[in-house]
């Protein structure tokens, strides 16, 4: 089981930046993959970025060019650097990761207002 502990969040204007951290309760080296989803108001949760151990990074097409997933192994911390954001990034923001079970963080709200 990993613990993770998401934060981050909050009210930024279209076109600004937010970074997402996941500080995950033991090393991640050994983690199969971790990242983000996106749950908006009424709609499904959406996958958003993922890293793998080997470091391959995926992101949703709605965000690629915009949004970089990054780790720092010797934190146990995995980051989603946020750029550009615009009104339809507005969402809680939730990390995860996965070995033989999946676990999830608390969600972090995000809103992107003006």
């Amino acid at each position: 089981q990993v613990h993770l502990v998401g934060s981050g969040g909050g009210l930024v204007h279209p076109g600004g930046s937010l970074r997402l951290s996941c500080a995950a309760s033991r090393s991640i080296v050994s983690i199969d993959a971790m990242g983000w989803y996106r749950q908006a108001s009424g709609k499904e949760r959406e996958l958003v970025a993922t890293i793998t151990r080997g470091g391959s990074t995926n992101y949703v097409d709605s965000v690629k060019g915009r949004f970089t997933i990054s780790r720092d192994t010797a934190k146990n911390t995995v980051y989603l650097q946020m750029n550009n954001l615009r009104p339809e990034d507005t969402a809680v923001y939730f990390c995860y990761s996965d070995t033989d079970y999946r676990n999830w963080g608390q969600g972090t709200q995000v809103t992107v207002s003006s």
